[in-house]
C-alpha cells in the first residue's frame, strides 16, 4: 500500500471520528439542557417562559460546536491532507 492510500485512509478514519464524536457529544449535551429545563419547570412553573428563553439559547450555542467541528473536519479532509487528490492518483 502506498503512502498516499495511508494518508488518505487515516484522513478518512479520522473524519469519521471527528464527525461521530462531535455528533455523540452535541446529542448528550441537548439532552442534558432539555432534561434539566424540564426539572426547572416542573420545580416553578411560572418560569417557563424564561427557563425556555434561555434553554433555547443553550441549545443555541451547543449547537455551534459541531458547526465548527464539522467545516474543520471538512477542512482538513480537502486542504490539509488533500484527500480527492490523493485519491484521484490512486487511480
Amino acid at each position: 500500500m502506498s503512502s498516499e492510500a495511508l494518508v488518505a485512509a487515516f484522513t478518512l478514519l479520522a473524519f469519521g471520528i471527528i464527525i461521530s464524536g462531535v455528533a455523540l457529544g452535541s446529542a448528550i449535551g441537548d439532552g442534558n439542557v432539555a432534561s434539566k429545563a424540564v426539572e426547572s419547570i416542573a420545580r416553578q412553573p411560572e418560569a417557563r417562559p424564561n427557563i425556555l428563553t434561555f434553554m433555547f439559547l443553550g441549545v443555541g450555542v451547543l449547537e455551534a460546536f459541531p458547526i465548527i467541528a464539522l467545516g474543520l473536519a471538512f477542512y482538513v479532509l480537502l486542504v490539509v491532507a488533500n484527500v480527492p487528490g490523493l485519491l484521484a492518483k490512486l487511480h
